[in-house]
């Protein structure tokens, strides 16, 4: 499981403030909604209140909070119309008033109005407590005084969101400090892991027969350090609450293996071979490294090193044990097997025989004992360090049944981090095969096969093969709702979308769908059924009509048609053509007047704005025919611009007739506020942006450095 971050995000505590503040004796309270005038409706109501009362809460929400249900024939209409008054000046008030329960039995009470606040001192709420009068006057007014504003020790909490507050001496389990000393305490505890069964095996073994129970050498630096973190741990481990958990769980553990064995070595203190395995213990801290492959198991590179590391480990202990049984079985003086030994048999082959060169180095011997259990976890041995005596057997046949078990472990989670870490790779090829399958068994031409696989190729670069649709299903609506707007920020951040309520705008976002167009790709071809709006997020695409461009779109044009409010059919009046490899979002028309009908305040807007943001209307009827000769002087660089590209899209016989929409043409002519923004600018730059990068086709250079400063020199032609 991924790490747990706790309740630290912020928050809004009021009420479980509130709730807490005011427990027993200020119990009966209700929330009244500042912002609602006059009313000031009652947003939240007490257990206590309720109880009092004898109303239900879904009786009393939304009632005024100046409690006008609980007024009877003895409730003082001076104290009411004060009480109005306070709530409209938004001041604190108190008083005694004579109230009336739901059963209808009076109740003398003590009532207190207090103003809360948020961050910007705007009085937002106002919460009114009412307590049954069975003391004395004093003592009402003296329980009241915790109601008091200003001096008091517990004030009446802001109504805001809020850090958390936490003392600077918590250790956050998530933080950089605490992952760190994680991280070093296992390293720590791999160290004891490695040295504690090497000096218990080897090192105090040639202690006991140099000298008994002797005093063996100084410990290592390393070794004072490890037992100093240990007990550092487990001082922090008792900083925080955790403590009681700590105490049944992990302490005694942690005790044993922070005993400062080593110090007693340092002042020269004998000890006895006990004491080596009680260092043993120690191991048991290895424990929470289960702990870590749980936390840390969505990073593979991780679980796989600790994988790899605890074989590595295993292997090591067993290399150990099996020294320490060699080294028994010539320490037995058992004349049947003392000279048949592992031990012995490599003495002889090393020739360093025990009685005349003290048998081989501890070296030799520690890398013959780790060869021989690593050939006896990972397979069945090659019979060159074989086990001779009844004892050996028995730890051979022990450590090809932990093989197996490691195999089965280790390696098959091994396999199925490396599957993980290449299973998007293996869905590639996977879907490829399939591909290439179906146009195989259909039959599919060599130009539509191009096309399957080119879209195939470039839709997988784009999206690594993950359907949003199917990841995001499982979360909650408002959560995909955000996510799905964060997506689409582009588009929705256009103007048509600015007086759209935020509301409107998460519905809008869970309709958007993308799609994609290779070079040559007809987005619609003329006299299609229209069905969505088309924005462009990245590329070029050209209108074209009878083999004429009508527009170049580029990033950020929205087509589409202006003719929303009516389920009707709409042709188009005109191709639209992929030049470059394009991005493109589209919003259905069905899910869009869906969501107009909603929201009809915005739809009269949406209608009436996209007739001005359409970079060009599809809608068959709406284009408006002008011929060269009758075109405005200001429409000239347009269609010098179409010339420029028809020729070097190679049409031979172009048709110069140019439709264009009507707010264009009126723009053309001087007669519309388009014509002060010069459209045919960002025209320019689009064309200029598709000669550098997009599809120039065969030119060479020198024609497509005259073909740019050709373009270039049309759009610096005065209007």
């Amino acid at each position: 499981m991924p790490v747990m971050r706790g309740l630290i995000a912020p928050q809004n505590t009021f009420l479980d403030t509130i709730a807490t503040r005011f427990d027993g004796t200020h119990s009966n309270f209700v929330l009244g909604n500042a912002q609602v005038q006059s009313l000031y409706p009652i947003v939240y109501c007490s257990d206590g209140f309720c109880e009092l009362t004898g109303f239900a809460r879904g009786e009393l929400m939304q009632k005024s909070c100046t409690c006008h249900f609980l007024y009877g024939g003895e409730t003082s209409d001076r104290l009411t119309a004060q009480m109005q008054k306070a709530l409209d000046e938004r001041r604190e008030f108190k008083t005694e008033i004579i109230l009336y329960k739901k059963s209808g039995s009076r109740f003398w009470c003590l009532l207190d109005i207090v103003p809360i606040k948020n961050e910007k001192s705007e009085v937002v709420l106002f919460l009114v407590s009412i307590m049954e009068r069975r003391r004395s006057r004093a003592v009402l007014y003296q329980l009241s005084g915790h109601l008091v504003l200003g001096a008091n020790a517990n004030p009446i909490p802001e109504y805001k969101v809020a850090d958390v507050q936490k003392s600077r001496f918590i250790l956050l389990h998530y933080g950089a400090f605490k992952a760190g000393w994680d991280w070093l305490i296992l390293l720590a505890t791999f160290y004891v892991a490695i040295t504690v069964p090497y000096n218990v095996c080897f090192t105090a073994v040639e202690a006991r027969e140099d000298g008994g129970s002797a005093a063996r050498n100084p410990p290592s630096v390393s070794d004072i350090l490890v037992e100093i973190l240990f007990i550092i741990d487990i001082v922090l481990n008792f900083r925080t609450t955790i403590c009681i958990h700590y105490v049944t769980s992990w302490l005694f553990v942690d005790l044993i293996a922070a005993l400062p064995f080593d110090l007693l070595y340092a002042f020269n203190i004998s000890v006895n071979f006990g004491v080596h395995l009680l260092k043993t213990v120690r191991l048991l801290r290895l424990l929470r490294l289960l702990q870590k492959l749980d936390r840390y198991s969505q990073y593979s590179a991780v679980v796989l090193t600790l994988l790899m590391s605890t074989f590595a480990l295993l292997a090591h202990w067993m290399a150990c044990v099996w020294y320490f049984i060699g080294r028994s079985e010539i320490e037995s003086n058992n004349p049947a097997s003392w000279d048949i030994g592992w031990l012995h048999e490599l003495a002889k082959r090393l020739g360093t025989p025990y009685f005349l060169a003290g048998g081989p180095s501890v070296r030799s011997s520690y890398v013959t004992s780790l060869y021989f259990a690593l050939s006896s976890l990972t397979s069945v041995g090659f019979g060159n360090v074989s086990a001779n005596t009844d004892s050996e057997k028995i730890f051979s046949i022990c450590t090809m049944l932990i093989g197996a078990l490691m195999h089965a472990v280790v390696f098959g989670n091994v396999t199925a981090i490396i599957q993980r870490m290449y299973s998007r790779r293996s869905l590639y090829h996977t879907r490829t095969k399939d591909l290439k399958d179906f146009i195989r068994v259909h039959r599919l031409p060599k130009a539509l096969e191009q096309r399957m696989m080119e879209c195939f190729q470039t839709t997988w670069s784009v999206n690594n093969g993950i359907d949003v649709s199917e990841l995001l299903k499982d979360f909650p609506d408002e959560l995909r709702a955000d996510i799905a707007m964060h997506l689409n920020k582009e588009l929705l951040q256009l103007p048509l979308f600015e007086s759209a309520s935020r509301g409107c705008l998460r519905s809008l976002s869970l309709i958007i769908k993308t799609s994609f167009c290779a070079p040559g790709e007809f987005l619609i071809r003329q006299g299609d059924a229209l069905q969505a709006i088309y924005f462009v997020c990245s590329g070029s695409m050209e209108v074209l009509k009878d083999n004429t461009v009508l527009a170049i779109l580029g990033r950020g044009d929205l087509i589409g048609s202006d003719c929303l409010t009516q389920e009707e059919v709409i042709k188009t009046n005109a191709c639209v053509k992929a030049l470059t490899y394009c991005d493109l979002q589209y919003i259905s028309l069905k899910g869009l007047r869906e969501v107009l009908c909603l929201y009809p305040d915005y739809a009269q807007k949406f209608i009436t704005e996209i007739q001005h943001d359409l970079t060009y209307n599809l809608r068959e009827g709406h284009s408006t025919e002008v011929r060269p000769g009758r075109a405005s002087p200001k429409l000239t660089p347009t269609l010098e611009l179409q010339r420029t590209v028809c020729k070097m899209r190679g049409i031979k016989k172009p048709q110069w007739d140019v439709r264009i929409n009507r707010s264009t043409f009126a723009a053309a002519d001087g007669d519309s506020e388009l014509s002060k923004n010069s459209p045919d600018v960002p025209l320019s730059g689009r064309v200029l942006q598709l000669l550098r990068g997009g599809k120039t086709g065969s030119f060479s250079a020198g024609r497509e450095a005259k073909s740019l400063r050709h373009v270039q020199g049309l759009f610096r032609q005065p209007p």
